[in-house]
């Protein structure tokens, strides 16, 4: 099963092969789809009854064989598969990680192959969650530089409460937004919407450090946006209390952060705050400049803010002119200038600007959506299906039964 891919799987599987064979070299299939860190085939075979916790030769099993590998996603799938876990592997599994934790990928990969020449790094990432780590390699043998990140998601999902400090040690172990660390600690902490874990990382804002002073506000973000799972944002109201650490921050990224946090809020003066954002050296703060309009549900800004904001129209970065687009797709104010900016925006070279940009005219039943439907071009994979494709078509069907009834 080595070459095999999962459908190919999936159909030895239901023709009856065994999901706990070993293949010609005595590798259990789930193992070798571990090592892969093939996640729909770690599914299939144990949807079809593989054993996570079945005891290999050397003494692991396919679920400490995932920890090793460092996958969150893997191990939490085949930890997940029997629930409860029974206490004695939930134990083992902890220690496990822990170990690796310690050890790390490079050291821990020495150990099981017994080799001492040089590893092999190569990034790698998932786009559809932003999420990126090094692929540590040696002796035919690939981890991931990620289990500070697998120790960190077991331990949330016992109940164990790690200590505040330890999750900063573990992100700034790894000082980036988008590492798998970073984004797990992040997620932890983020979920705990309690006044100590407010008050901490607010204290962070403080610290000299700029990479404390991001996962502070990273954090802050996490708990004013509350728990999609349960709906509870208790600190929704709090986001106001933001404002002077925004004022004051210099660095970029940690101003961005704060800035998205104080959207969130109620306080007029983050919209003040926000216009004087909109030539900004940098993208990622100006890129929020529209949403630091939005207050108390609105739904018409002041004519002299709108202005502002529809400078940025003409911004050199595609990505702060996506922001605007989506801002103005869902702004109902019947300004003109609103529906000149987007007729401006269905020129842009981006594709799903233009796209988004004349969904927008369509949802404001500007006749100009239908010419500039065109500007659209061919679609890719990327925008095929896009429900923005067919609001000119619902435009023109609304059209349609309006002269009809009239």
């Amino acid at each position: 099963m080595r070459r095999r891919d999962v459908t190919e799987v999936r159909a030895l599987l239901a023709g009856g092969a065994d999901p706990d064979a070993y293949d010609v070299e005595g590798v259990p299939v789930l193992c070798l789809a571990v090592a892969a860190h093939h996640e729909p085939l770690v599914e299939a075979l144990l949807a079809a009854g593989a054993d996570p916790l079945r005891r290999l030769p050397d003494g692991t099993t396919p679920l400490l064989r995932a920890v090793a590998a460092g996958s969150v996603p893997l191990t939490e799938t085949l930890a997940g598969h029997r629930v409860p876990l029974p206490a004695p592997d939930r134990e083992e599994l902890l220690a496990y990680a822990r170990h690796w934790a310690d050890t790390g990928a490079e050291a821990g990969l020495r150990r099981l192959t017994g080799l001492t020449g040089p590893v092999t790094r190569v990034r790698a990432e998932d786009a559809e969650v932003s999420r990126w780590w090094e692929e540590v390699a040696l002796g035919g043998l690939t981890v991931r530089d990620t289990h500070l990140a697998v120790l960190t998601a077991l331990e949330a999902r016992y109940g164990l409460r790690t200590p505040f400090d330890d999750l900063v040690a573990r992100a700034l172990a790894h000082p980036d937004r988008d590492h798998a660390v970073w984004s797990e600690v992040v997620f932890t902490l983020g979920r705990r919407l309690d006044e100590e874990t407010w008050q901490w990382s607010r204290d962070l804002l403080d610290h000299p450090g700029r990479p404390h002073r991001l996962l502070g506000a990273d954090v802050l973000l996490g708990l004013v946006l509350g728990d999609p799972m349960t709906g509870r944002d208790p600190f929704g109201d709090r986001a106001d209390q933001l404002l002077p650490w925004a004022e004051q921050e210099e660095d970029a990224e940690v101003l961005a952060v704060v800035l998205d946090a104080l959207t969130h809020g109620r306080s007029p003066e983050t919209e003040a705050l926000g216009l004087s954002y909109v030539t900004h050296p940098d993208p990622r703060v100006r890129a929020l400049v529209p949403d630091c309009l939005e207050r108390d549900g609105r739904s018409v800004a002041r004519r002299a803010s709108l202005a502002v904001v529809l400078t940025l129209v003409d911004d050199p970065d595609p990505d702060v002119r996506a922001a605007l687009c989506h801002w103005l797709r869902h702004y109902r104010g019947p300004e003109p200038e609103a529906g000149d900016a987007l007729l401006a925006l269905t020129h842009d070279p981006r594709q799903r600007i233009r796209a988004h940009a004349v969904s927008g005219l369509a949802l404001r039943d500007d006749p100009r959506c239908v010419a500039a439907e065109q500007r659209i071009g061919p679609v890719g994979e990327d925008l095929s299906g896009d429900e923005v494709l067919f609001d000119v078509w619902r435009y023109q069907e609304r059209r349609r039964r309006a002269a009809g009834a009239g």
